[in-house]
Formats: structure tokens, sequence, C-alpha cells
């Protein structure tokens, strides 16, 4: 069944096993209702622990959810998985150092008998001229700076062009010059792709700028705290300026929603 919704929670409770970690299954995250359309972009805020991260590995298909409802694209989670539906970007790139760039990103080919993109998917030379690693394929990861290592993992998340791409804290570990770029380069990409993106962030300013709108989540129980809706403060490219005064107020009001939410006296 299609729907125009990507993503679909009713009341989805999320942790881990009890066999696992030797205790009881208690939810990391519970009662989650949430809906993302396709061709949105969500991000994501809460505290350290409160299940940013699991949310977006049940959603993956790389963990049951503990209890409710989630339907991926109409259906569940893993008959999104088996169709390559889903593209998964963490914050460390995680490339082969014995790989060229062409060759980390064409990994997915190599595994699972071959069947690592669908039909569809783009070209190599397609995604390093989308994501400005033209001329680089040959390079080695050690010969490229922290954003491009980055660039060749989105790269390999989009081989297989997925419907939805999960990014989990991409681009925390870069400097702020680098990640406004990447920022805008996302944005970009995403308005010429039209892929569905569900984005974890640590930075208010990042949640901002990049999100249509921004799930914040507390923690302590974890729970949706609130669902931000900011498009109508972006243009018709996705993009704010991020000194506009009622972005300065969104930011404050998120950064006010993420203190309640801590747990912490």
């Amino acid at each position: 069944m299609e729907t125009n919704t990507a993503i679909r929670c009713r009341g989805l409770a999320i942790g881990y096993p009890a066999a696992e970690h030797g205790f009881g299954a208690e939810p990391v995250l519970d009662g989650v209702d949430l809906d993302v359309p396709q061709g949105g972009f969500l991000t994501i805020l809460g505290p350290s622990g409160c299940g940013k991260s699991t949310l977006l590995r049940v959603v993956a298909d790389l963990l049951a959810p503990l209890g409710g409802d989630i339907t991926v694209l109409g259906g569940p989670p893993h008959a999104a998985r088996m169709r390559r539906d889903i593209g998964f970007v963490f914050q460390d790139p995680t490339l082969l150092p014995w790989r060229s760039v062409r060759a980390n990103i064409e990994l997915p080919l190599q595994v699972g008998g071959g069947r690592g993109t669908r039909p569809d998917g783009l070209a190599t030379d397609d995604l390093l001229a989308l994501l400005g690693l033209g001329g680089l394929g040959e390079r080695m990861p050690d010969q490229l700076s922290g954003g491009q290592r980055q660039r060749v993992a989105i790269a390999r998340a989009l081989l297989s062009r997925p419907r939805i791409l999960l990014m989990d804290e991409p681009f925390g570990a870069l400097d702020e010059i680098t990640r406004d770029r990447l920022n805008d380069e996302l944005l970009a990409l995403w308005r010429r792709t039209d892929t569905t993106v569900v984005f974890v962030t640590h930075s208010i300013a990042e949640a901002v700028y990049l999100g249509q709108e921004v799930l914040v989540l507390a923690a302590h129980p974890g729970r949706v705290q609130e669902i931000v809706d900011l498009r109508p403060l972006k243009d018709a490219e996705g993009r704010c300026d991020r000194d506009a005064p009622e972005i300065t107020a969104v930011c404050a009001h998120l950064r006010r929603l993420l203190a309640a939410g801590s747990g912490v006296p």
C-alpha cells in the first residue's frame, strides 16, 4: 500500500531486548506518534540517551520495535529495506582505507551477492559529480578532507537511489564552516533528488536550518516533547536566513525545550 507518508509511527516503543543487556526490556523511547511526508526533511533533537539514534535503527529495520506500529513507505520497515529504499549515513564515514573513493562508493555492489543496489541506482560518476567529488574517484581516504570523506559516505548511501535517507549526526565531527557548507549542499541534494531525509543532530542551529520540521525528544523517560513546523519560515528551496529574528526566536524556543526535557534538575 503506497501513501504520501514516508514514515508513520503510532504509539511506537523502541529499545533493546532484555537479553542484550541483562535487564528488562524497558523502552528507551515510548509513545511515539509521528508522520514524515514523502520528500520531507525532518531533523531530530534531544538529550543524549533519549532514543534519537535508536529511532533511526527501527526505521532502517536494524532493530525491531518493542511495541506500537511503524510503517515505512506504506509497509513494514523490512519490506523497505529489502527493496533498498533506505540509505544510512553515520557520524563516522567508515571508509575502507585500502579502497579508493570510487571503490568505497561501490562497496554495496560487492556485498550481499552483488545485489547491493537497485537496477535504477545512480552511476558512480553521477554520484561523484553530484557530491562535488569529480576528479577524486581514484584518491584514497587519507588524501581527503573530513568534509570530502563525509561526501563519499553520502554518495555510497545514495548508490541505490534510496527513497529515504537516514543521517545520524553526519557532520558532528566537522568544523563549523565545513558543516555550514555541507548543510547547504545537503539541502540542494535533497531538493534535486526529492529524497525523504531524517537527520539527527545535537546542534539546534543545524536542526533549524535544515529541517522542514524539528522533532524534539525528551529523556527520562524518552518521549516526544514537541514537533515544530518550520515550513512557514523557509523559502521555496527549503532555506532560511540563519540570523533572521524569527529563526533566532525558534532556536531559543528549542533550547528551552531541550533544557526542560533533559531530565536533569
